[in-house]
């Protein structure tokens, strides 16, 4: 459970606020080790939860990967070194590996069923304003950032739907900032473009 925090850059790290209880993990008694990894469930469950739907866009998988990440902390914990990256981005790298290798064995089977949408009515913009049809844009939304590699995935997901800095978004990814940085554009611009040719399928334009 290590990792560098070349990322960051930081000479002198704060503490880890999740020392104490990885410290009772590694050393205390079964009875400490329970609480110690409840708390810590407390505390990043939810994130973790969050990174993998987004990732996934599958509550049952998300879930799956959640108990697989706090498995491999509670097995690891005795590798966990203080002053090495915090547990928080060890725990978020560990969630985004998981689904990396989800996502590359899913795409191996993976097949691009566009439903089709039929044009019968009166015009455009009636059409976009049912709920029918945002129903769609949000399937299309999903699709999209379901096409993007995995690391674009990753980087959106970290910055729009986490809200992880993009020193903490780097240190999960293994990257530098500018790395980050560099990444997070070209999945910005990969998903306005899958974005742009859905929008012109959804209304029906073919050119």
């Amino acid at each position: 459970m290590t990792g560098q925090n070349s990322a960051s850059g930081l000479e002198h790290p704060r503490p880890d606020p999740d020392a104490e209880y990885l410290l009772a993990l590694r050393q205390g008694s079964e009875r400490e080790k329970s609480q110690a990894l409840s708390a810590l469930m407390d505390r990043h469950l939810k994130s973790i939860k969050s990174l993998a739907w987004h990732m996934m866009g599958d509550e049952m998988i998300a879930e799956d990967i959640a108990q697989e990440t706090f498995l491999k902390a509670w097995t690891q914990a005795a590798n966990w070194e203080p002053g090495r990256a915090k547990f928080s981005t060890w725990l978020h790298r560990v969630a985004k590996n998981d689904c990396f290798d989800r996502l590359r064995k899913k795409r191996e089977i993976y097949s691009d069923d566009v439903p089709e949408i039929e044009d019968d009515g009166p015009n455009a913009a009636q059409v976009m304003m049912s709920d029918e049809t945002q129903n769609t844009q949000k399937h299309y939304v999903e699709k999209a950032l379901k096409k993007l590699p995995e690391r674009q995935l990753a980087a959106i997901t970290l910055c729009h739907y986490q809200n992880k800095s993009q020193i903490e978004a780097a240190e999960i990814l293994d990257i530098g900032v500018r790395a980050y940085e560099s990444l997070l554009a070209r999945a910005r611009r990969n998903l306005r473009g899958e974005l742009d040719g859905l929008q012109t399928e959804l209304l029906g334009e073919r050119t």
